[in-house]
């Protein structure tokens, strides 16, 4: 399968093969949205992310015609709910159809409905946890008919935290490097174009996630307002540089401060609502992570050792996929490549 990220301002698509452990890249693009086709992680314009995947299926130059995509954390309600062991996965089904108007506020007419049961429950063995999962219908059926008109098929419809999760494991060796083998709480902060999406990872249980708005695009609009740029020319204006040189410290200065306080805001709502008080490492990622001097900026003033992800780091590629590209957009792919390894799962 494809893993095809659609962000707010871009489609991702990313293919991997697999040969025992070693991932290799076999098809690899990212093509740009019209403006507002997806306005906070919702389809709004169905035409033009189909058209943009059309494009980026073509130009990748893949074969495959089935995709894995995502929706956002904040669209889907999960709850951990305990059943009996004994049921079979049917019968599990079954059970949960029934009960689910417990947990699910809107009606079972309009919520796609998933469930993974997690092993047996730590309280009583006669139950198991079960990892309920649900959202409304319309953010599938937008994503289906988005990859229909770009000529793939949706064979999964993931969770993106989840996605962060499961390439979580394509990084985490970098941060064993820095001698942080016992890290067991790790913040993964997706910093987008719009949306700035926390993820906290405690070893092995499902994905603490909250989204703030705040992203990229807030530094790009005041490229254009300062320099009377157009948006397009402000966006490469921030990627290659040759901005006057009060730039730095006017402009690019004061948004890195915002990006902390977001960070370290994010952060405190997450100690506030669990029984932690600390991260182990916190890993930057997203387009707007790569900006000069972020990382270390997070690591000095949270006192936490940062990086920014790489999930391509121990990967071969195949001789179309552009290497210098894709390690450019590599903080970008973590969803991506969370879809892309759902081709893996047994």
């Amino acid at each position: 399968m494809l893993g095809l990220d659609i962000s707010s301002t871009s489609v991702k698509l990313l293919e991997l093969s697999k040969t025992g452990n070693s991932y290799r890249v076999e098809s690899y693009g990212v093509e740009p949205l019209p403006e507002n086709a997806v306005v906070e992680k919702n389809i709004s314009d169905v035409e033009g992310v189909g058209g943009a995947i059309q494009r980026l299926v073509e130009r990748s130059g893949t074969k495959c015609k089935n995709a894995a995509v995502a929706v956002a954390g904040s669209a889907v309600i999960t709850k951990t709910i305990e059943m009996n062991s004994a049921l079979t996965e049917d019968e599990l089904e079954n059970q949960i159809l029934v009960e689910a108007d417990q947990y699910i506020p809107y009606s079972l007419d309009e919520v796609a409905l998933d469930f993974q049961v997690q092993g047996l429950s730590a309280k009583n063995i006669e139950y198991a946890d079960v990892l309920l999962a649900a959202c409304r219908r319309e953010n599938v059926e937008m994503r289906e008919a988005a990859l229909e008109l770009g000529g793939l098929r949706a064979k999964v419809v993931d969770i993106e935290a989840h996605c962060i999760q499961r390439s979580f494991e394509l990084v985490k060796n970098q941060i064993t490097s820095n001698d942080e083998m016992g890290a067991k709480v790790i913040a993964i902060v997706d910093i987008g174009a719009t949306m700035t999406t926390l993820s906290v990872l405690i070893e092995g249980g499902a994905p603490y996630t909250r989204e703030q708005l705040f992203g990229g695009k807030q530094l790009t609009e005041e490229i254009q307002r300062r320099y009377s740029l157009s948006l397009q020319d402000a966006g490469l204006a921030k990627k290659k540089g040759g901005l006057p040189e009060e730039y730095e410290s006017e402009i690019l200065q004061p948004f890195k401060e915002a990006l902390v306080q977001q960070v370290t805001r994010s952060l405190q709502f997450f100690y506030s609502s669990t029984a932690y008080d600390d991260v182990d490492h916190i890993i930057l990622a997203g387009g707007t992570s790569s900006i000069q001097g972020l990382a270390e900026m997070v690591s000095a003033r949270l006192d936490t050792s940062c990086s920014i992800a790489n999930p391509f780091s121990d990967m071969s590629l195949a001789p179309r996929v552009n290497q210098s590209k894709i390690m450019a957009d590599a903080p970008a792919m973590m969803i991506a490549c969370g879809l892309a390894m759902r081709s893996f799962e047994v």
